[in-house]
């Protein structure tokens, strides 16, 4: 019980970083965007490394071994999700780039516990497709070919995100890795350093994602990723679209349709199946 609340509490965090990315970032006829990708995703992961840096610091000393078990690898897989994420979120569907986003973490998690020989449970397997389906069904509707370059970039975000939490089932330290991998996406940021209009909102977005939602968050997410299996950890993130879609009901006042609330009975019930089932398959 307590993994699984530990695991929704970091799905939570994800779904909240979708929904002030969207208030962030999304243009609309009569208002522009509140801040630009590049600078969204610079002050996010410069605000991530702060908030995990101090903490990391207090906790076990200002010294090296406070950033343990973080590597250049998982540091630019984070870099890469981050701002693949930013640059696709203003030309894509919000449905269409919440589908390509998870399938392609999915996909490649799914391909990494194949290649390790891991032994699915029925439970696994018909749970995943059930909650996969469901994702299909609810942001297929209406949708139009993506932006060509949003679709590419959103791909990449998803892909980087999976190595990103593989990477993550073998750290001792969550919080340590954790602050140590934003800390290493510091000198990948300037790459992102750009002039842009002052706008107190688009920086207070950005912030919270970055030092609460996104940090604190992922810092969660690794201290669970140990306990879960690499197929469960993948299935659970499938929640997200859903967790997403409810807070763009409250916050942004988006509609709830009689599709989103089957769909996301679907999509929740095919992963509580998969994370409770025992038997696997030889």
């Amino acid at each position: 019980m307590r993994i699984f609340l530990l695991t929704f509490l970091a799905m939570l965090a994800f779904a909240a970083n979708s929904v002030l990315g969207r208030l962030a970032l999304t243009q609309t006829p009569t208002q522009a965007a509140l801040i630009d990708p590049a600078n969204y995703t610079l002050i996010r992961l410069i605000s991530g490394a702060i908030v995990l840096g101090l903490l990391a610091g207090l906790k076990n000393g200002f010294n090296k071994t406070a950033f343990a078990g973080s590597n250049i690898i998982s540091a630019f897989s984070l870099f890469l999700y981050a701002a693949a994420f930013s640059f696709s979120y203003v030309a894509i569907d919000t449905g269409l780039g919440a589908l390509i986003l998870f399938a392609c973490v999915q996909l490649t998690m799914m391909g990494w516990a194949i290649v390790q020989k891991y032994k699915f449970t029925l439970g696994e397997i018909f749970g995943s497709l059930v909650a996969f389906g469901a994702l299909i069904w609810l942001v297929s509707p209406g949708v139009s070919a993506p932006d060509p370059i949003a679709a590419v970039l959103m791909a990449i975000s998803g892909i980087a995100w999976g190595i990103y939490s593989i990477r993550g089932q073998k750290s001792a330290s969550a919080l340590s890795a954790s602050a140590g991998n934003f800390l290493l996406t510091i000198p990948m940021t300037l790459i992102l350093i750009r002039p842009f209009d002052f706008n107190p909102m688009g920086i207070a977005l950005a912030v919270t994602s970055g030092a609460i939602t996104s940090g604190l968050g992922y810092a969660l997410w690794y201290s669970v990723l140990p306990k879960l299996t690499t197929s469960r950890a993948a299935i659970s993130q499938l929640s997200v679209p859903v967790l997403a879609g409810i807070g763009g009901t409250f916050l942004l006042s988006e509609n709830w349709t009689l599709r989103f609330t089957i769909a996301s009975t679907l999509i929740l019930g095919g992963i509580a199946l998969a994370i409770i089932s025992k038997r696997k398959i030889n």
